[in-house]
């Protein structure tokens, strides 16, 4: 069973994403819906991977992003914009689409042998 943090300031993608997550018979961490409790729960929490929505209340993920890089834990991006709104260096990170499918979710996580 991997820790998943879920990082989504919505809550019905949150809870979305959660069900997906927990079906695949993971455990889940948060949802973040802040980007402050996101940056808490990528410094301090025991993670295998993570899902980071891009755009938290109108604040970037990416410093989350960044010291999930640090720790060596994978992760990737969801967002509304697809890769238009990926920066440099995250250009180049696995994305989804919003609106996410379950079954999306569920093939990247299995692809990944999470």
């Amino acid at each position: 069973m991997a820790r998943i943090l879920i990082v989504e300031d919505e809550m019905l993608v949150a809870m979305l994403i959660e069900d997906v997550v927990a079906e695949l018979g993971h455990q889940i961490v948060g949802p973040a819906m802040r980007l402050e409790t996101a940056l808490v729960a990528a410094e301090k929490e025991d993670l295998d991977f993570a899902i980071l929505d891009i755009n938290l209340a109108g604040k970037q993920s990416f410093p989350v992003a960044d010291i999930l890089s640090m720790r060596g834990i994978p992760f990737m991006f969801a967002s509304g914009y697809g890769a238009d709104g990926l920066v440099d260096p995250y250009r180049s990170a696995l994305i989804l689409q919003k609106p996410i499918a379950p079954e999306e979710i569920a093939r990247v996580l299995m692809r990944l042998s999470i």
